[in-house]
């Protein structure tokens, strides 16, 4: 955490690979409320847990939001998407939890598994996972470099986190939501890679390395 100098190592292959299922199976409550008036803001990535930002629709100040963090672990078993839905889900709804810390300015409030239940699957959690089978299989090659987190930092402002190899661990790279992006898009598997566009975040401990794309 910043507050004790600590940042965001490489991660494991299957931390890795955890992180990105994670985040791909949460992308559709960025626009669908995980509970009346919550939404996803953003899902950090960490060596041992999973951070998920919730917000209202909308929320880039770090007032309206608040970072979970969920153990990747659940009796010694690595947890699956629709676990982390329902614990946020359940904290989401509930009163506010007490947060220990912030993290980035936000609260940050550390999630012990054993003490929230989960909420079940809405109907429209099943029909997603219907629906996302036929329409988006998986395919055999995962996207290089994975998509390990996202968080929304501004207006027209989103931070993607991708786990690149030749960084030794997760770069973030800033990126607008306007303009060329199928471009941008296209060009961001190169771009993260460019040692030459690397700057440090201390702000940040969930990566190694940052890239400004705002302006490309």
């Amino acid at each position: 955490m910043p507050e004790l100098g600590q940042r965001v190592t490489a991660p494991g292959d299957e931390t890795t690979e955890q992180q990105a299922y994670i985040t791909r199976l949460l992308l559709d409550y960025v626009h669908a409320p995980i509970v009346p008036g919550v939404f996803l803001r953003g899902v950090l990535p960490m060596p041992h847990a999973v951070r998920i930002v919730t917000g209202t629709s909308g929320a880039v100040d770090t007032g309206g939001r608040t970072a979970y963090e969920i153990p990747l672990t659940d009796d010694g078993e690595p947890v699956t998407a629709p676990l982390v839905l329902g614990w946020t889900r359940t904290l989401a709804a509930g009163p506010p939890a007490k947060a220990g810390t912030t993290v980035m300015g936000m609260p940050l409030v550390r999630v012990d598994t054993d003490a929230v239940q989960v909420a079940g699957p809405t109907e429209g959690d099943r029909a997603l996972r219907v629906l996302r089978t036929l329409a988006w299989p998986f395919v055999e090659t995962p996207p290089d470099p994975p998509l390990c987190g996202f968080l929304f930092t501004g207006d027209d402002r989103l931070r993607l986190y991708a786990a690149v190899e030749e960084a030794g661990g997760l770069v973030a790279a800033d990126v607008r939501l306007t303009g060329a992006v199928t471009a941008l898009l296209a060009a961001l598997p190169s771009l993260v890679r460019e040692d030459g566009r690397w700057k440090p975040d201390p702000a940040d401990p969930h990566c190694l390395h940052t890239v400004d794309l705002t302006d490309w």
